[in-house]
């Protein structure tokens, strides 16, 4: 077993190092601080299955670090839930294959409610049709699954979670968050007292 877990190991950090440089990221950050930070909309994210639990998962980090964010579910947008975008706010929105159904009426749903209404995708797929309607597409880079079946979300999970961290700590350093901004957002825990510490 040992020798298997270095292997899987081996496999997702060599997928990170593989994961594509370009300056989708540079233009999702403008998107996200212009949008968010200097207009006053949220960032909503959405995602279906596992790449919906890492679409909350992004936005409950962007809330603390200073991008205020909510997670839609694509299924609820449909039953009203869809009413939660407002003027001056931007989608997020992950989908392995880039064809995720309720991702892609999502965005038909979004886009009804408002037409100007701008939206990033984290997808293995930059052919896909949502990657094609995106302002900004993120690759992943396509990796293949370490499952031993190669259907599990792992490896391609991964991805979408450090291309979330990279969103995340670029937005962070474009709008000169600080350890006094994060500790007013972070109170309770370790990390609050922490944060609090720091700032004496």
């Amino acid at each position: 077993m040992i020798d298997s877990i270095n292997e899987i190991l081996q496999k997702e950090a060599q997928a990170v190092l593989n994961i594509p440089i370009t300056d989708a990221y540079e233009q999702a950050v403008d998107l996200i601080v212009e949008q968010v930070y200097n207009k006053g909309g949220k960032l909503v994210t959405s995602g279906m299955g596992k790449a919906g639990q890492i679409a909350m998962n992004i936005a409950t980090t962007f809330c603390s670090t200073g991008i205020p964010a909510v997670f839609l579910h694509p299924s609820e947008a449909q039953h009203g839930d869809l009413g939660i975008l407002q003027e001056n706010d931007l989608l997020l929105l992950i989908s392995n294959s880039g064809k995720t159904r309720e991702i892609v009426e999502l965005t038909e749903l979004a886009h009804t409610l408002n037409p100007a209404l701008k939206f990033i995708v984290i997808t293995a797929n930059p052919d896909s049709p949502l990657a094609k309607e995106s302002d900004v597409c993120i690759s992943t880079g396509n990796p293949k699954e370490v499952c031993p079946l190669g259907l599990t979300p792992t490896t391609s999970t991964t991805m979408m979670t450090v291309i979330g961290d990279i969103l995340v700590v670029e937005s962070m350093k474009k709008t000169g968050f600080t350890i006094e901004d994060y500790s007013k957002r972070h109170h309770g825990g370790y990390l609050g007292k922490k944060s609090r510490d720091l700032c004496k």
